[in-house]
């Protein structure tokens, strides 16, 4: 089994039904482990458009790196994201993190994912499922990344949940 890491992140629609039917999703083809809250965030790189709401989850699969980017990429289309520009408002996005202590350059995967120590809306959530994992090309834990970034706009919504859905 390969211990994975994903940023899930929704500012169109209903954004907490969006999370939990991309989570439930997932189960599917993944045994997911743990799920952060979810936190609401503030754009990044395009910020005229909606708020997000972002959570992290840790899982355990079989899939290949290769396989699992395709699983996500039809489990995003099945939501219903549409292609627009970068960085623009979708109904969900699904980025691999981290896939165990791999180091992966690929036209089409880059593992860990290229800003992950940049942003707080993915470094907050990933913090409080996982603080002490290791970036495997800078070996910066989670949370002294976290550390290093601005959070100003990242609000955890307690009162919001998502349930994991139990494996069979």
């Amino acid at each position: 089994m390969n211990t994975i890491f994903l940023g899930l992140g929704t500012n169109l629609g209903d954004r907490q039904q969006n999370l939990q039917r991309a989570v439930n999703s997932l189960a599917a083809g993944i045994t997911i482990t743990a799920v952060s809250q979810i936190f609401e965030t503030i754009p990044w790189g395009v910020v005229d458009q909606p708020v997000f709401f972002n959570l992290c989850l840790a899982a355990e699969t079989h899939k290949t790196p290769q396989q699992l980017l395709t699983f996500i990429k039809n489990l995003e289309n099945e939501i219903g994201r549409i292609p627009t520009h970068r960085w623009g408002p979708r109904v969900i996005d699904i980025d691999i993190l981290l896939y165990d202590n791999r180091i992966i350059a690929e036209p089409d995967l880059t593992i860990p994912h290229v800003h992950l120590a940049e942003r707080a809306f993915v470094l907050a959530p990933l913090a409080e499922i996982a603080p002490d994992i290791a970036h495997p090309q800078t070996g910066r834990l989670v949370k002294e990344m976290l550390a290093k970034v601005e959070v100003q706009g990242i609000r955890p919504l307690p009162e919001r949940q998502i349930t994991i859905p139990v494996n069979f």
